[in-house]
């Protein structure tokens, strides 16, 4: 294995710097999973983090590092939700302006809840690639700092800061379950864990539809993946073409990659909600999913991550209730 690109030091230093901002969250032992699965299963809540999900450490770190020249034009980002939430958070407590740039698949509850930060929004095309497209313009001709979603060592250590978290709460722990995506989360998580506790393993977790992250794992490269719906839609998106950490992070620090299908991604929230007593999107819950499914066997005490609560209210109603949701013929304003 050879050395991350994000070091622990940095990592640690991220704690310290946005300890003022974030909040703690809790971690919670599940019966439920824990007598499924034959093993100690914990389950992290930084879904109850503010802004409704981990972004918002990696957001408030990268914020509070710009010198003030930077703060004065502003920030942009790309985001398919909850970077953005917590980017226009971060931005908002340090006076800072802030431009959030999206596609036309997000759902309308995350173009909201970033505007209800005090965000600019504007809805580019029908892919993360369409929208940074317009993040570059952005930063070209009108001097803004860019603050992508997961490549960049400031928000891959402050992503970092909840396996600190985590490992405290659990130390016994002997796998963790992580979302991945673009790889900020997970890259960061692994750097801590592994320097901490280099045995423990690390498995990421993503859907079936549109895993770029897992994809181009596969590929040896990065490679464009088309991006899908899906209930996890905060996994969606592509890794980028000259992607810099994320990618090598992941191939040197993660031991597995999983992928889950729509249905038990669904499953999955549900038993969230039934069982345990918490709202999560469908990202959040990929974990559970590993978990419910057998995909993922423990062979000892495990944490699974549950990274996120933005999930718009009427789908989560359809869902709990059962509903086979078609998530490609899904309108929320004719829910």
């Amino acid at each position: 294995m050879t050395a991350p690109f994000v070091t622990l030091a940095q990592i640690e230093s991220a704690r310290r710097r946005i300890a003022g901002t974030i909040q703690p969250t809790p971690i919670r032992l599940s019966a439920s999973l824990s007598d499924h699965t034959g093993a100690p299963v914990h389950l992290k809540l930084e879904h109850t983090q503010t802004t409704g999900s981990f972004k918002l450490r990696g957001a408030a770190n990268a914020v509070l590092n710009l010198t003030e020249d930077r703060k004065a034009h502003g920030v942009v980002g790309v985001s398919t939700g909850n970077h953005g939430r917590a980017l226009a958070y971060a931005a908002r407590q340090n006076g800072v302006r802030c431009i959030i740039c999206m596609s036309s698949l997000v759902p309308e509850n995350k173009v909201e809840g970033i505007k209800a930060q005090g965000a600019e929004v504007r809805i580019i095309g029908t892919s993360q690639d369409d929208a940074q497209v317009e993040v570059e313009m952005l930063v070209r001709e009108h001097g803004m700092t860019m603050i992508p979603p997961f490549d960049h060592p400031d928000v891959i250590a402050g992503q970092g800061t909840l396996g600190l978290d985590l490992l405290e709460q659990v130390p016994d722990a002997e796998a963790v379950l992580v979302q991945v995506s673009g790889g900020g989360l997970i890259s960061g998580v692994a750097a801590a864990l592994k320097a901490k506790k280099p045995g423990i393993r690390i498995i990421g977790v993503s859907m079936e539809r549109g895993a770029a992250m897992y994809e181009c794992q596969n590929a040896g490269k990065p490679i464009q993946v088309a991006e899908m719906a899906t209930l996890a839609d905060s996994l969606g998106g592509g890794i980028g073409l000259d992607n810099r950490l994320t990618f090598n992070m992941v191939r040197d620090l993660v031991d597995d990659i999983l992928l889950v299908s729509e249905a038990e991604i669904a499953a999955a929230v549900r038993h969230a909600y039934w069982q345990e007593q918490q709202v999560i999107e469908g990202s959040g819950s990929v974990g559970i999913a590993a978990l419910l499914t057998g995909k993922f066997k423990p062979k000892g005490p495990t944490v699974a991550l549950c990274s996120g609560g933005n999930i718009d209210m009427r789908m989560h109603n359809r869902i709990i209730n059962g509903e086979d949701v078609d998530i490609d013929a899904w309108e929320p304003e004719d829910a």
